[in-house]
């Protein structure tokens, strides 16, 4: 590493830009992709050493650096990115907070302002994922905002340094700030994010430090407002939060655009059903009269349709035609890990039953079944094609299954000595979790227990994979779970039923498991406050949908409790789901 990298923005005390924005977003890349946290945090905090830049150093990751940057237009900014190395088709998404300050620092009209943000991904010394942070005020030629471009180039307002805190909770981020208070760094603002469920702490760097950096950002996942409020100098009050990104500060503004969340359900859904993303291309335009050809569309509809889609992020209008992003290669039938399924279904037959959410809340019985007639796993069975669909939509949120074969019950099982160990799957659908448990531990044997119209998927599935010669399939329902495993999984079962239901789903997996089995249970857990969290919208989705509900992790313990059984512990995974460790009383 070197002392003082070479890639450094311009200071605040230059008269003129040293370099052009892309030259700026060049210097930025680099600087991210180069940096060392621990190194870093001596240099953003020079009389940090010993065991206190470890401690920081253990609670803190370098996560991104930001640049505000003044492009003529969008083609030239997504140019810029690309001869960067910076993916070039980064979603952008309005800057109500940068807005803002450039309005009040210039004294210009907020309208005047349409600043967006991108957050590009690069990958730091040791692969590790970060982003270049970046605001764009677009300035054409000759323009009126040209003196603010100058402005902020010089000075660098915006310029800051990210860090994410590991594991963060009040006592660690007390911690983490009386350590840069200690160091010579100020409070400089903050705010809770409602959206993405995080804090964030901003200040002003000493005037020793040895960037050019002179912001520094703590962002901790979750909500702390009570020790933001500590370092807003407010102790005591519950601190603000933070404006949101496209979200002005008129009540009926902000309502309004909730209201129309059915809209974006709806066209998602409508671009994955036309098939929009398949005849698209990431990197070269398509007009929208040949679009309309080929997907059989009324073309003035599509292009209202796909301007829609432009303002979401999931395709981008440029002078060849529309191009699709990143987003939106996910709505891909082909794409790995496409999520086209899910569009179809949250589009489809669980957009239909919400619209009886108030029966739902009434009588306690799920809309689904108010609307068809039937619960949602009947309704299912008799249609073989929705059936597929649903199974496929299951497959798209596989991301959460990323870390669970190294759970150390599964690497325990796969390392003990004598006979191979047997991993059980419960309600495994087709298989894709226990595909990657078998295929990352050889030695690992399986049995899948599904519906049988599911079992014949589930060998397919298998058969394709490493594991397929050491999975065995048994055709069933819960009454069925095979004994004498060693290691039994339920993933995502338990938020399908009522507590009554729960209970018995449980007693079976007690009966069948001998007394050194173990139980993995993954389910999205409620926190235990008012904080948002991906759990609390699907316990709305569960309860109208199938008449289940998530729970927090103190209502499994007592669950499995009731079956004779003790909650060991819980792991976080993707998603908002977890992992619950469970074994025999």
């Amino acid at each position: 590493m070197h002392s003082e990298p070479h890639s450094t923005l311009p200071t605040a005390t230059m008269t003129e830009p040293a370099v052009d924005d892309a030259g700026r977003l060049r210097a930025t890349a680099a600087f991210v992709r180069e940096q060392e946290t621990s190194e870093l945090l001596s240099r953003v905090l020079p009389g940090l050493g010993g065991p206190e830049l470890r401690a920081l150093t253990d609670r803190c990751r370098f996560a991104h650096a930001a640049v505000l940057v003044f492009p003529p237009d969008e083609d030239t900014l997504r140019g810029e990115l690309a001869a960067c190395g910076l993916p070039a088709d980064a979603p952008a998404q309005p800057s109500v907070v940068v807005r803002e300050r450039l309005a009040a620092r210039h004294r210009r009209d907020l309208a005047d302002l349409d600043v967006r943000i991108l957050r590009p991904e690069v990958r730091g010394p040791a692969g590790e994922h970060r982003a270049v942070e970046v605001f764009a005020l677009t300035v054409p030629p000759a323009s009126g905002l040209s003196p603010i471009a100058a402005d902020e180039r010089r000075r660098e307002h915006e310029a800051h340094l990210a860090f994410d805190v590991v594991r963060p909770d009040p006592l660690v981020l007390r911690g983490l700030l009386a350590s840069l208070a200690r160091q010579g760094a100020t409070a400089d603002g903050g705010g809770y994010n409602l959206h993405e469920d995080g804090t964030v702490f901003y200040f002003t760097a000493p005037a020793e430090t040895k960037t050019t950096y002179r912001r520094v950002e703590l962002y901790a996942s979750g909500d702390h407002r009570d020790v933001l409020a500590e370092h807003l100098g407010r102790p005591g009050a519950a601190a603000d939060p933070a404006p949101q990104q496209g979200e002005q500060q008129q009540p009926a503004e902000t309502l309004l655009r909730l209201l129309t969340g059915a809209w974006t359900t709806q066209a998602l859904a409508a671009c994955a059903q036309l098939r929009l993303p398949e005849a698209m291309d990431r990197h070269t335009g398509t007009r929208t009269a040949d679009l309309a050809r080929t997907v059989g569309a009324h073309p003035e509809s599509l292009a209202t349709l796909l301007r829609y889609l432009a303002m979401l992020g999931v395709v981008r209008d440029g002078p060849d035609g529309f191009r699709l992003t990143g987003v939106g290669a996910l709505l891909d039938a082909r794409a790995p890990g496409s999520m086209r399924p899910l569009a179809l279904m949250y589009g489809g037959p669980f957009y239909q039953s919400f619209a009886h959410l108030a029966h739902t809340v009434r009588s306690g019985q799920p809309g689904f079944d108010h609307l068809y007639g039937e619960n949602h796993f009947d309704h299912f069975a008799r249609d073989s094609e929705l059936a597929a669909l649903f199974d496929q939509s299951m497959v798209s949120s596989a991301p959460i299954f990323d870390p669970l074969p190294e759970h150390p019950v599964l690497t325990a099982a796969a390392t003990a000595p004598g006979r191979p160990r047997t991993v059980v799957d419960i309600a495994g659908g087709t298989g894709e979790l226990l595909a990657r448990i078998l295929t990352a531990h050889p030695t690992l044997r399986g049995i899948l227990l599904e519906r049988p119209q599911v079992v014949a998927a589930a060998r397919t599935r298998l058969a394709a994979t490493p594991a397929g010669g050491r999975c065995a399939f048994r055709a069933g329902d819960f009454a069925d779970v095979p004994a004498g495993g060693d290691v039994y999984v339920l993933s995502r079962v338990l938020h399908d039923w009522d507590d009554d239901r729960c209970r018995g789903i449980l007693r079976h997996c007690a009966d069948a498991m001998p007394a050194h089995a173990d139980l993995l249970i993954v389910e999205r857990l409620l926190p235990a406050d008012s904080r948002p969290s991906l759990a609390t919208a699907w316990d709305l989705h569960m309860m109208c949908n199938t008449g289940g509900r998530e729970r927090t992790a103190g209502h499994y313990a007592r669950l499995l409790e009731d079956c004779g059984l003790t909650l060991a512990g819980h792991t976080p995974l993707a998603l908002g789901a977890h992992t619950l460790h469970a074994r025999r009383t």
